[in-house]
C-alpha cells in the first residue's frame, strides 16, 4: 500500500503531475469528477477503507442540506396558501392580520429547521467524538471510579481514526449551518458537495474552507493556465523550502528534548520550546504553501491560513494571523451563536441592573470566549495538555479584555505612539514569550510533563549551554544550525517585506521573468542541497495531519 504526503516525491513527481495531465485531457464538464476521484484515491492511499467515513459524511451532509431546503420551501408554500386564503376571506381585523399568522408559521418551521440542524451537527460531531475522544474520556472516567473505590467501567478500544476527519467534519458542519442561516442554498448536486469535502490538497491538513469560498470554484474546471502553473509551483517550492530545510532539521532536537525532558536543563527546555514553535510554523505554514499552491495549479484559490503571525503585538492578533481558517470557523460557528444566545442575553440584562457596564461586558466576553477556546483545545487532540492550551489562551485573552480600558488610559496619559518601534518591539517580544510558552505545553507529552518542563526553566537555567557544545549532542552540527538560522532569516526577511509592503504590493509574479526564474532556481537548489533528507535524516510526518 502506497502512502502519500504533500512533501513526498510520490505526490510531487507522480500523483500531482498525473492528475494535472489527466485534468487537462478530460472534457471540462467532467473535470470535477476527475478531481473527486483523485481526492478519494489520495485519501485511500493514506487511510485505506476508512475513506468510507468521508463518503458517509458527504452523503449525510448532503441529505441534511436538502432536508433544510425542503423545510424552507414548505414554509414558503404554506405562507403563500395562507395569504391567498386571507385575501379571499377579506379578513381585515388587527387580530387576524396575515402578518400574525406569517410570524407563527415562520417560527414553526424555524424550530423544525433547528431540530434538523441539531441532528446533523450531533451526528457528525458524535462520530468525531467517538473516534477521537472516546478513549480519553474512558480512561479519565475509569480513573475517577478507581479513586472512588469502584472498578473500571469503560473499556479502552482500538479505534481507527481517518486522516483529516477533524478538517472535513468542520467543513461539513459549516456547510449545514450556512444552509440553515440561508447564506447559501443547499447543493442539490451530490458531486459538488463531495468535491468540496474531498478536494485532495485539503484532505490532510486543511485549510478549513466555507462552501461559499471554494465550492463553485472547484466545479468550474478551468483550463490549466501558465499564470496559475507558475504561481502554484512557486508557492509549492517555498513550502518545501520551509519544511525540508528548517522544520525537518529542528525535528531532531525537538523530539529528543520533549521525549526525554528529565535529562535536560531549563535552558535546553526553553531552547527546545522556541525550536518547536519555529518547527511547527515552518512545517504547518510550509504545508499550507504546498496545499494552496497545489490548488492554484487548477485555478482554485484556497483561503490563506497564515499572515505573518510573529509580527503580532498581542495574543488576540496572533490568533487572527495563525491558523486563520480554524479561528474564522470558531468565530463564525461558535462565538457568534453564543454571543446571541439566551444565556448571554440574560447575563446582559442581569449585569446592566446589578454590575455596571464594565463587568457586564467582561462577563459576556468570558461566556463567548470559553466555548471557543475549549473547542480549540479539544479539536487539536484528546489530551489534557491540549485542553490546557485552549484554557491558557482563554485566560490570556480574557485578561487582555479586562485590562484594555486601563491600557487605553495609560497610552493617552503618557502620549504613547503605538506605531513607534519603541512600543511595537516590546509588545512583539512579549507576544513571543506567550507563544513559546503555549507551544511548550502544546508539544509536551501530557499536562504533567508540560508543567515539569515549564518550571524547570526557572530552576535550572544556564545560558552557557547555548555555546558550550551541548546543542551539538542532538545529531545536529554547526552546519545544520547555520542552515536553520539562514532559513529562518530568509523567511523573516520575506515576512518583513510583506508586512511593511516594501514592494508596494508587487508579488513574485509581477517581477521580471529573469528575477522570477532566479528565485525559482534558488529555491530548487536550496531544497536539493540543504534539504534534510538522505542518510542521517528520517522522513518527518506532517504534524497537523495528526489532528
Amino acid at each position: 500500500e502506497i502512502e502519500m504526503s504533500y512533501h513526498d516525491p510520490v505526490y510531487l513527481f507522480l500523483f500531482l503531475p498525473a492528475v494535472l495531465l489527466a485534468y487537462q485531457l478530460t472534457p471540462r464538464k467532467k473535470r470535477w469528477l476527475l478531481l473527486l476521484l483523485a481526492g478519494y484515491l489520495f485519501f485511500w492511499t493514506i487511510s485505506g477503507k476508512l475513506v468510507l467515513y468521508l463518503i458517509g459524511t458527504t452523503l449525510f451532509t448532503h441529505y441534511i442540506g436538502l432536508w433544510l431546503e425542503l423545510l424552507k420551501k414548505s414554509c414558503a408554500e404554506r405562507l403563500e396558501r395562507e395569504k391567498s386564503l386571507n385575501a379571499d376571506s377579506n379578513k381585515s381585523s388587527e387580530k387576524n392580520r396575515p402578518e400574525t399568522g406569517e410570524k407563527a408559521v415562520r417560527e414553526e418551521y424555524r424550530k423544525k429547521q433547528r431540530l434538523v440542524l441539531t441532528l446533523g451537527v450531533c451526528v457528525l460531531l458524535g462520530v468525531l467524538g467517538c473516534l477521537k475522544y472516546f478513549n480519553f474520556f474512558a480512561r479519565n472516567a475509569n480513573l475517577l471510579l478507581e479513586q472512588a473505590g469502584q472498578g473500571s467501567l469503560f473499556q479502552v478500544k482500538n479505534l481507527l481514526l481517518p486522516i483529516g476527519i477533524s478538517f472535513y467534519t468542520l467543513q461539513a458542519v459549516g456547510y449545514m449551518a450556512d444552509v440553515y442561516w440561508e447564506k447559501i442554498p443547499a447543493q442539490r448536486h451530490l458531486g459538488k458537495l463531495a468535491l468540496f469535502l474531498g478536494f485532495f490538497p485539503q484532505i490532510m491538513e486543511g485549510p478549513i474552507s466555507m462552501y461559499g469560498q471554494t465550492g463553485e470554484a472547484l466545479w468550474k474546471g478551468e483550463d490549466l493556465r501558465g499564470e496559475n502553473l507558475s504561481a502554484g509551483s512557486g508557492r509549492i517550492l517555498w513550502g518545501l523550502f520551509k519544511k525540508m530545510i528548517v522544520a525537518d532539521r529542528l525535528y531532531v532536537l525537538v523530539k529528543a528534548v520533549f521525549e526525554h525532558y528529565q535529562d535536560y536543563s531549563g535552558s535546553i527546555v526553553a531552547f527546545a520550546a522556541i525550536a518547536y514553535t519555529l518547527q511547527l510554523y515552518m512545517e504547518f505554514s510550509g504545508c499550507m504553501d504546498i496545499v494552496i499552491g497545489s490548488g492554484r495549479l487548477f485555478g482554485v484559490r484556497l483561503p490563506e491560513n497564515f499572515c505573518r503571525p510573529f509580527a503580532s503585538r498581542n495574543a488576540a492578533e496572533f490568533w487572527r494571523r495563525w491558523h486563520i481558517t480554524l479561528g474564522a470557523w470558531l468565530k463564525t460557528y461558535v462565538f457568534y451563536p453564543v454571543s446571541v444566545s439566551r444565556l448571554v442575553k440574560k447575563w446582559n440584562r442581569f449585569g446592566k441592573k446589578h454590575l455596571g457596564k464594565y463587568l457586564t461586558r467582561l462577563g459576556a466576553t468570558a461566556l463567548c470566549l470559553f466555548p471557543v477556546w475549549l473547542c480549540n483545545g479539544l479539536w487539536h487532540g484528546a489530551s489534557w495538555n491540549y485542553i490546557f492550551y485552549g484554557m491558557y489562551y482563554f485566560a490570556i485573552l480574557l485578561a487582555g479584555a479586562a485590562l484594555e480600558p486601563a491600557r487605553i488610559r495609560a497610552i493617552r496619559f503618557f502620549h504613547i505612539n503605538e506605531k513607534a518601534l519603541y512600543w511595537q518591539i516590546p509588545c512583539i517580544l512579549k507576544t513571543w514569550v506567550i507563544i513559546f510558552t503555549g507551544e511548550l505545553f502544546f508539544r509536551a507529552k501530557g499536562l504533567k510533563a508540560g508543567m515539569t518542563m515549564f518550571f524547570s526553566i526557572f530552576r535550572d537555567f544556564r545560558l552557557s549551554v547555548l555555546w558550550d557544545g551541548t546543542l551539538l549532542d542532538f545529531s545536529l552540527d554547526k552546519g545544520d544550525y547555520l542552515v536553520i538560522c539562514a532559513g529562518v532569516l530568509i523567511a523573516a526577511g520575506i515576512g518583513i517585506i510583506k508586512e511593511r509592503n516594501l514592494l508596494k504590493g508587487k508579488g513574485l509574479q509581477d517581477m521580471r521573468t529573469p528575477v522570477r526564474w532566479a528565485v525559482y532556481y534558488g529555491l530548487i537548489l536550496s531544497v536539493l542541497i540543504f534539504g534534510a533528507y538522505g542518510i542521517g535524516y528520517q522522513q518527518v510526518d506532517l504534524i497537523y495531519a495528526g489532528f
